[in-house]
């Protein structure tokens, strides 16, 4: 719990008076352009940053292309309208290059890069030179410690976690992940952001995998151990928790979905940073067919092919 000395001594920044109006994203793959498409038709103004420009234009055409889908389900044959939501969202969106020279005049940065720590780091020390003070940062990180990538900024208490879904426009929960440093007042302006953009926000303590990768990875990493201990085959595992527990799909159809990558990648981070726990052990099998090249539905085959 924030202690009450804390609390007082954060400065006058309150939620009332921090309403999130220009948003700045850093990367300009899938989830980043995602995050600035939701960001843009809910009457944000936003800058998606990318180190390639042609990253960003493609960036921009995806999201034109997805817009123009959404405009046809909300407007259906009306054309004016439609054009007119297209045009309006699309004159909201801006790209640069150079991350630096737009935190200035930004409200909230949101990172969505590589999932490397130091990466993540050179970025946010970079940026927290350059952003004004009242700016907030947060990482769309899935896997590593929003403490841990905060831990090189000297706004600890305006760091905190927003863990989209993909494909963000579409996947309605956000996870908004608190620090012990994160201050109220941040939380209540992250919390607003988050269902003006119209999404279900869950608040999660900075744990690893947060809520859903949590619960998640571990299932999907447990099944393919019984699979290793030959207590039954991929099939039937699928077979059970789809008509035994009513999941969509089963744990190695979801992990195919997923990347065995990366949830090779996240189950790695966890391992190493947590050597004591059973459940983040990788299996031999996921770290067989992911040397393979065997990753999955991207790749046409991983536990299964396709």
């Amino acid at each position: 719990m924030i202690s009450c000395t804390r609390h007082l001594t954060r400065g006058a920044m309150t939620s009332s008076s921090r309403a999130i109006s220009h948003v700045t994203v850093i990367g300009g793959g899938l989830m980043g352009s995602g995050i600035t498409q939701v960001a843009a038709q809910t009457g944000h103004k936003v800058t998606l940053v990318d180190l390639d420009q042609n990253i960003l234009d493609k960036s921009r055409a995806r999201i034109e292309g997805s817009l123009a889908r959404v405009a046809k389900k909300k407007f259906g044959d009306d054309a004016t309208s439609s054009q007119k939501f297209l045009e309006s969202t699309m004159s909201s969106i801006s790209t640069a290059t150079d991350a630096g020279s737009v935190v200035k005049d930004t409200d909230l940065v949101i990172e969505a890069i590589v999932e490397n720590i130091d990466v993540k780091h050179k970025l946010f020390k970079d940026l927290d030179s350059k952003a004004p003070h009242n700016v907030i940062f947060a990482s769309n990180t899935s896997s590593i410690s929003i403490a841990d990538i905060a831990s090189v900024t000297s706004r600890k208490d305006r760091f905190g976690g927003l863990h989209f879904f993909n494909p963000a426009p579409v996947m309605k929960l956000l996870e908004i992940v608190k620090t012990k440093e994160l201050s109220d007042e941040t939380l209540e302006v992250l919390k607003s952001f988050g269902k003006k953009m119209g999404k279900v926000c869950v608040e999660c303590s900075d744990t690893p995998g947060f809520i859903v990768n949590r619960l998640l990875v571990p299932n999907l990493a447990e099944a393919i151990r019984m699979v290793e201990r030959g207590v039954a085959t991929i099939g039937d595992v699928d077979t059970a928790m789809k008509l035994g527990a009513s999941h969509p799909m089963g744990p190695f159809t979801l992990a195919d979905y997923v990347g065995l990558d990366t949830v090779l990648f996240i189950l790695k981070g966890w391992q190493d940073k947590y050597p004591e726990v059973e459940l983040f052990k990788v299996p031999e099998s996921l770290q067989k067919l992911v040397d393979e090249g065997k990753l999955g539905v991207k790749s046409g085959e991983g536990f299964y092919k396709y």
